[in-house]
């Protein structure tokens, strides 16, 4: 099959050529010439004109449609469902030496650290359960580097139902969105006191 491929190729290919320098008005080498057989297209001054069409009849138009404004109105459609902001965010990480997958969640607003990550979760949106899931999370991930500098990697939104969309592609650990709950068995942060 793949010799019949090549030759057609090679063929379609000379072809091409061809009409390509025929087109062009340039000489075709003689190699290619004795391969083709070409004839001669009449004169211009010599082709016959197109024959006029018939006038087309007046065709009656089908009688007008009501507008919209005199149908009766549809029933409303009921409106989407909000979606549900949710105080914590699950995620899964992976540690590509070790091969260590764990599953860990954050609180909104703060940063857990992973490896050399340090993720960030700003709002995390959920939908009804009696609904098609939709769980997305903004998300800002730092990596603290050898010399102890923190430097952002990814700021961006993370889909659960897509985890290979935007998830955050280290050279060590990936990191991608599980779920948004409302819960979790990690205490939430101790609110800020020294204010």
């Amino acid at each position: 099959m793949r010799k019949v491929s090549t030759v057609f190729s090679m063929a379609f290919t000379r072809f091409a050529f061809a009409a390509l320098l025929a087109f062009a008005g340039l000489a075709m080498p003689a190699a290619l010439a004795q391969d083709f057989e070409f004839e001669e297209l009449p004169p211009v001054e010599e082709l016959q004109p197109v024959e006029e069409l018939p006038p087309v009849e007046d065709i009656p138009l089908e009688e007008p449609q009501p507008s919209i404004e005199s149908q009766p109105l549809a029933p409303a459609q009921p409106a989407a469902p909000e979606r549900i902001k949710n105080p914590v965010a699950e995620f899964t990480g992976v540690d590509k030496i070790t091969g260590r997958i764990i599953t860990f969640d954050v609180y909104i607003d703060e940063t857990v650290q992973f490896g050399a990550l340090q993720v960030t979760p700003r709002v995390c949106y959920s939908r009804p359960l009696a609904e098609e899931p939709k769980t997305d999370s903004f998300v800002e991930v730092d990596e603290i580097t050898l010399d102890r500098k923190i430097r952002r990697i990814f700021t961006g939104w993370m889909f659960a139902e897509s985890p290979g969309l935007n998830a955050v592609e280290h050279a060590v650990y990936d990191v991608w969105l599980k779920a948004c709950k409302q819960s979790s068995d990690v205490p939430a942060p101790k609110a800020d006191l020294g204010s």
